[in-house]
């Protein structure tokens, strides 16, 4: 019995962390960061603010372990869609497809991560908290390019990188609040756009 209940009070914890992390994402996606307080999450979550502020002692330390979260989340979801060994075999519509549908998908189920990867209304100093999500996503399209095409600089190749992840991200907030044949119309126009921006790298 001693042991069971450290190990239960360990689970509950743990529950709790993700509950709060589950309301305070949700939040994000409709108010934004900025208007988003850590009292709200707490009633989101079902705990009073007190038993928050036992796990997390700011709404920063949230974001930062949401975006913890998020980037584990997104590394597993696109573990396939940025295999270098196999990008160079594909069309460019193929290649386009694999890197683009998980990023849709991931946003689809994260609404609330927008507010942390695109940073719309997080404070500078929150920038920190941000940065490895939005810095995995163009590392990888950097890595992609280099592997497509490695005539290009580095300073270029990485430059192409942000600017197609930026393209995507600015895209994500219509294509999330569409529904049916104009969501399916949005994420071809969003393909349209990358194709036409990145096949004159490769024909180089």
């Amino acid at each position: 019995m001693t042991e069971a209940r450290p190990v239960k009070r360990q689970a509950r914890g743990r529950q709790r962390i993700a509950d709060i992390l589950d309301a305070a994402l949700v939040l994000f996606a409709e108010t934004g960061y900025e208007g988003t307080s850590t009292n709200a999450i707490a009633a989101r979550a079902g705990i009073s603010p007190g038993s928050l502020y036992q796990f997390f002692p700011n709404k920063e330390a949230i974001a930062e372990a949401l975006s913890t979260r998020l980037l584990e989340q997104m590394k597993a979801a696109q573990s396939s869609a940025f295999d270098l060994t196999r990008v160079t075999d594909l069309t460019l519509d193929e290649l386009i497809d694999r890197m683009v549908d998980p990023l849709i998908a991931f946003n689809l189920a994260n609404p609330g991560a927008k507010a942390l990867m695109a940073n719309t209304d997080m404070p500078a100093r929150l920038g920190g908290a941000a940065r490895p999500l939005q810095q995995a996503v163009v590392g990888r399209v950097a890595a992609i390019i280099e592997a497509r095409s490695p005539q290009l600089p580095a300073a270029e190749r990485n430059l192409t990188a942000m600017v197609t992840v930026r393209i995507v991200a600015a895209m994500m907030p219509p294509i999330g609040a569409a529904q049916g044949t104009e969501r399916d119309a949005l994420i071809a126009e969003l393909k349209k756009a990358l194709r036409g921006y990145v096949a004159p790298l490769e024909a180089r």
